[in-house]
């Protein structure tokens, strides 16, 4: 558990906010098929605004993704140094 929360606050904001939403999104997604959808007749009518929230849960997926990518690239590139030999660069 240790472990789970050091990585946690050792990523950048960027990488948890992107699975913030990413979860966020999931467990509405995961919510609404089964508390709504499947859930029979004894739940009442789904009205548009839920049907609104579970297809923008879709671009919150989208978004999240995109945002861990992003953070991962920003991370990878900040790791590499640029190709440029510091020998040409003193002359």
């Amino acid at each position: 558990m240790l472990r789970l929360i050091a990585r946690w606050n050792g990523a950048s904001r960027q990488m948890r906010v992107g699975w913030l939403i990413l979860a966020m999104s999931i467990l509405y997604i995961l919510y609404f098929l089964k508390a709504r959808l499947f859930a029979g007749s004894g739940s009442g009518p789904i009205m548009t605004k839920e049907w609104v929230y579970f297809v923008l849960s879709f671009v919150g997926i989208a978004l999240g993704t995109i945002n861990v990518r992003m953070a991962e690239m920003r991370a990878r590139n900040q790791a590499v140094l640029p190709l440029v030999d510091p020998d040409q660069i003193k002359k």
